[in-house]
């Protein structure tokens, strides 16, 4: 249910914006990342850092689309979370010596330091390269060729996700699993 959730506002945004424009797809999108976030705070009690960041970009980038009926500003959203993650990790790696994907993820999986360092830099490389694709797509393509890049896009996440799978496995305990999100989003 979780993983559908994940993809509800996305997925409602994509039918608002066939069916009118991107100013009633940014709209829903708003209403519809709102109530997501809402409901993962009834089920789990909080919102993870990286939930309240999101939520946060989609009303601000959303709301700045929507008041000055200019679309570059939600375009822009999926760049500018990509680069904070990639920037966050890096700085909490290089200059706090500390490794996000462990600390959010440690109690649930025992890896070898090595397997959470080179975890953190392939989240740091990935989240640099999305945010670097869509930044490109924005300023080379349509918006209608923007969305559906989004659309097709999921590749990239789905991809580096399941390779993630792959190359922790070896290094999970028999009664070890992967957590049940990925720490996506």
């Amino acid at each position: 249910m979780k993983t559908l959730l994940d993809f509800l506002p996305f997925v409602l945004f994509f039918g608002a914006f066939k069916l009118y424009d991107i100013y009633v797809g940014t709209a829903v999108l708003m209403a519809a990342t709102a109530v997501q976030m809402l409901v993962v705070y009834r089920l789990d009690g909080r919102l993870q850092a990286m939930q309240k960041i999101t939520l946060l970009l989609v009303l601000v980038f959303g709301t700045l689309t929507l008041v000055l009926h200019d679309e570059r500003f939600i375009k822009w959203k999926p760049t500018v979370l990509y680069a904070a993650m990639s920037i966050a990790l890096a700085i909490a790696l290089w200059v706090m010596r500390k490794n996000v994907l462990k600390l959010m993820l440690g109690s649930q999986l025992e890896l070898p330091e090595m397997v959470w360092h080179k975890l953190n830099l392939a989240w740091m490389v990935y989240t640099a390269f999305m945010s670097a694709l869509n930044a490109y797509v924005v300023l080379n393509y349509s918006t209608e060729a923007w969305v559906s890049f989004k659309v097709w896009g999921y590749v990239f996440p789905l991809t580096f996700l399941v390779a993630q799978g792959f190359y922790i496995a070896p290094h999970l305990k028999a009664d070890q699993a992967p957590p049940e999100d990925g720490a996506s989003q």
